[in-house]
């Protein structure tokens, strides 16, 4: 994830310089030994160490003289290698040969011993990231086409939606080789989240189709006439999508673009696909459909209109308590702003928990200053020492010696702790990768460094990466948030020629949006902040589709019939087209949570899934409700409204 922060981030700046001064990396992986001898260790070291891929591995004899006997060693600096006969060894995996060189790993060490760490988390995402994807499809696949079988009158129907759209999805997967290369959440995620959300369009127009093929139109002219009615409904909820998923491209923290490019590509490909490919496929083979129809398997949904406006007071005063606690309580929610924890039911969980209950946390930060004068070095060093949580500080003045220059001795022996122009040390803490106590940790080393070197030092690691990550994010959130709103406002204010409707659809998806994200902060959970930031975006461009079928349907009613009769005849015609959308988005979400081993992923499935009915329950109870009681605000605020005006 940190390849997706800015080049102009201060831990980018620092890895590069890093990069070009040295040869080594920073640690990201970790591998603890059970059960093994001082020398045992070591062997295992020297084996690590002749992998191809691993660098800078580091372990007891790096830290003290293990020639003299270990308890006249720093107890502290012992522990923080060795404990209760169990070997912690701490090394660099090249990025990019991740997947590899963790399974060489895992040969090595067998499984009575532990690998945990950055690079291992990548490694695993990108192993779970194609075949999680395969496992979510062939469950998704299977209840999508249930769903479908149960909304529609023939058999073929569905296979017709599917093929649709599985040949967009297939295209945009395929012209991802243009972009270079795609991170393993959008490879997780975009294909399923593009076929849930551009369904619709495929169901819009087949409908469509049908209707006038019932009215006694042959097949050629029904789709014509399918194509010309169906358009502007799928154009809006196609727009409104496209422009949600187009303001994640302007993310400063590049994830965004990365899905957001993606996504838009899908809706493209999608809107193409039904407004060419399936008019073509379905006039080629609609006898396939005539053949396999039957009669419906669910009843039409009467009365259904009827009983939820009995509703519409309480309704309307429980949404309107809950939005001002929601929209605080999405505020306050504690994030993390990294993968998150990896499941306890997986080798990588156990083996993170394992390391942990041994040693305890532990995070490498890496500092570089100028090189050139020793005794500043040794004070610097000595005050990192004295800092709470920090356990260790690896640098030449307390490893070698701060009255042997280092040029006197041979390249191998400095060029861990040298470069031509800077002098590096490694800073081990007890705290976690990410948290208040470990970001307050790296803003006071920060301080310290600068207090000695001013702007000259640099620092680095996974928790400086996540804190430069936290500082991005928060301000994406702004900029993101309102660019959807208001793209999504603008082809509302197109679509409805109306100042009040956009404002009403807007707040209903809004307020399920907020109340959604609000979940976590009461349950007292920590919410993946990249989910969350996706997800404020997909929930509304997706779900606000279900508003606009139902707000669409209303004002056409309301031009022959009083406003209660025309919502209660909306309620019951569109009920079960957004039933059947909101249950395919939701199956999809909830199938990427449970599927997926990958933290940010499966937060993604879970907030997408509950979005989804959230969304649902505020377009069929609280829409409707607003649309009656502020019905006449409408009239006045709608341009060449017509509304059906009462005699008398």
């Amino acid at each position: 994830m940190s390849d997706y922060l800015p080049e102009d981030s201060p831990s980018s700046i620092a890895m590069d310089t890093m990069e070009q001064e040295f040869d080594a990396g920073i640690e990201n992986a970790r591998v603890m030994l059970e059960d093994v001898s001082v020398q045992e260790a070591l062997i295992y070291k020297e084996q690590l160490e002749e992998i191809d891929g691993i660098s800078e591995v580091t372990w007891l004899d790096d830290a003290v003289d293990i020639k003299t006997p270990l308890e006249l060693a720093d107890h502290d600096t012992v522990e923080t290698y060795y404990k209760d006969n169990h070997a912690l060894i701490s090394l660099h995996i090249r990025e990019g040969d991740e997947v590899a060189i963790t399974e060489t790993i895992y040969e090595l060490i067998g499984e009575e011993n532990a690998l945990a760490g950055e690079a291992v988390d990548t490694a695993n995402s990108q192993q779970m990231a194609g075949s999680e994807s395969a496992y979510a499809a062939l469950l998704l696949v299977p209840i999508i086409i249930i769903i479908l079988i149960l909304s529609t009158n023939s058999w073929m129907e569905p296979v017709f939606f599917l093929t649709a759209i599985g040949v967009s999805v297939l295209i945009n997967l395929g012209t991802n080789i243009f972009l270079g290369e795609v991170s393993f959440v959008t490879q997780s995620v975009a294909p399923i989240l593009q076929l849930a959300v551009s369904l619709d369009y495929a169901i819009f127009l087949l409908h469509s189709f049908s209707d006038f093929r019932n009215r006694g139109e042959d097949s050629v002219p029904a789709m014509k006439l399918a194509i010309k009615q169906s358009f502007p409904a799928i154009a809006a909820s196609a727009s409104t999508t496209f422009f949600g998923f187009i303001a994640l491209t302007f993310m400063n923290f590049e994830i965004g673009s990365d899905l957001g490019i993606n996504l838009v590509k899908g809706i493209v490909l999608s809107f193409v696909s039904v407004m060419i490919f399936l008019p073509a496929l379905t006039l080629t083979f609609y006898k396939w459909i005539d053949k396999t129809s039957h009669k419906p398997i669910i009843p039409a949904f009467k009365g259904v209109g009827r009983r939820v406006l009995k509703l519409r007071i309480p309704v309307m005063v429980l949404v309107l308590l809950l939005i001002v606690p929601a929209f605080l309580a999405q505020s306050n929610t504690n994030f993390i702003y990294g993968t998150g924890e990896q499941p306890d039911n997986t080798r990588i969980g156990q083996d993170a928990t394992a390391i942990e209950d041994t040693f305890g946390k532990s995070t490498a930060v890496v500092v570089l200053v100028p090189t050139g004068d020793l005794a500043k070095e040794e004070e610097l060093t000595q005050e990192l020492e004295d800092l709470n949580h920090v356990t260790s500080v690896l640098s030449y003045v307390n490893t070698v010696s701060p009255v042997i220059p280092p040029e006197y001795l041979e390249e191998s022996e400095v060029e861990s702790f040298y470069s031509d122009n800077y002098a590096r040390m490694i800073i081990n803490t007890e705290t976690e990768s990410e948290g208040e106590e470990a970001f307050s940790l790296i803003g006071q080393i920060e301080t310290i460094t600068e207090n000695y070197y001013g702007e000259e030092a640099y620092t680095l690691g996974e928790s400086v990466t996540l804190y430069d990550m936290k500082t991005t994010v928060e301000r994406d959130n702004v900029v993101v948030n309102l660019l959807t709103v208001i793209a999504i406002a603008i082809v509302l204010l197109v679509t409805f020629r109306s100042i009040s409707f956009p404002i009403v659809l807007l707040l209903t998806i809004q307020a399920a949006v907020w109340i959604n994200l609000a979940v976590p902060y009461f349950m007292d959970t920590a919410l993946v902040y990249v989910g969350y930031l996706i997800i404020s975006t997909v929930q509304l461009a997706a779900t606000v589709d279900y508003a606009i079928l139902l707000t669409e349907a209303y004002k056409e009613n309301r031009k022959e019939l009083p406003a209660l009769k025309a919502i209660k005849k909306t309620i019951d015609e569109k009920v079960f087209s957004i039933v059947i959308s909101a249950s395919i988005l939701s199956s999809v979400g909830f199938i990427l949570w449970f599927t997926s081993t990958n933290p940010i992923v499966s937060s993604i499935g879970l907030l997408l899934g509950r979005g989804a009915l959230l969304a649902f329950i505020m377009v069929l109870f609280f829409l409707p409700a607003i649309l009656v009681v502020f019905d006449k605000v409408m009239d006045k605020t709608t341009w060449k409204a017509n509304f059906f005006k009462e005699k008398g």
